[in-house]
């Protein structure tokens, strides 16, 4: 008899499915796992805008340059209410920028000139300074404002008195008028109206030049002080002709 082999007749065993991430003894996990829902986005919410009126005003902090220079016209403006009128007389004609101080020191006096607020505290220049020379500052910087103040202050004057010198010089004007007082803050502040104006909205960037412009009109068809007053206009106009530039300034500052 020869031996019969006997095949192994097992059933080979189906491969199992992956189970390593499975519970002992807990049923109904054979199922796919469900994906986590992902933390819906948070949506940031933009603070609510309050009304500031402090903003208006000049602060340390926030506008430096306008504080600090309305600090120093409110010490001189003292000095001018307490002190004699003749030592007044004698510090006014020394800051003016007539032609004969312009022609021996013209960056000393163009400087000191502004020093001064013509009529004091209560001129309306002194509440246009503050307004406008703040929001220009908190728009574009001190140092940029400043620039325009002075470009109007500097070439108002310069165009002004070389005016007067020239009349002098034809015999329109007799020879005191190279002596004539011309001292104030104005011609800066007229600029810095007209620069203000470039960057409001258009209802109300025109009522704003309307009148200030109406204004200065009027104080020249009064006449008391053609030259002065032509000044005005001649700053507003200059302040105006900055709209380029102080654009493109504050589109790199909001940049």
């Amino acid at each position: 008899m020869e031996p019969t082999a006997t095949a192994d007749v097992r059933p080979s065993a189906a491969p199992l499915p992956e189970v390593s991430d499975l519970l002992d003894a807990m049923p109904r996990q054979r199922g796919p796992v469900a994906a986590a829902a992902p933390p819906a986005p948070v949506v940031a919410v933009p603070p609510a805008r309050t009304l500031r009126p402090w903003r208006i005003l000049p602060t340390p902090t926030g506008t430096p340059f306008t504080f600090g220079y309305a600090a120093l016209l409110a010490v001189t403006s003292l000095i001018a209410a307490y002190a004699s009128p003749s030592l007044m007389q004698t510090l006014y004609q020394a800051s003016s920028t007539d032609v004969a101080h312009l022609v021996r020191t013209p960056v000393l006096v163009l400087v000191a000139s502004a020093l001064w607020i013509a009529g004091g505290l209560l001129s309306p220049y002194v509440i246009c300074f503050l307004l406008v020379l703040t929001a220009l500052e908190r728009r574009m910087g001190g140092l940029r404002t400043a620039g325009v103040f002075l470009l109007g202050h500097v070439l108002a004057t310069l165009a002004t008195e070389g005016t007067v010198g020239l009349a002098v010089l034809v015999g329109h004007l007799p020879d005191s008028s190279l002596h004539r007082l011309d001292y104030g803050i104005s011609f800066g502040v007229a600029a810095s109206v007209g620069a203000l104006a470039g960057l409001l909205t258009p209802w109300l960037r025109w009522p704003v030049l309307g009148l200030f412009g109406g204004m200065l009109l009027q104080d020249l068809i009064a006449f008391t002080d053609p030259m002065t007053n032509w000044g005005h206009l001649i700053s507003l106009a200059i302040g105006v002709s900055t709209w380029p530039v102080i654009r493109r300034w504050c589109r790199t500052a909001t940049a």
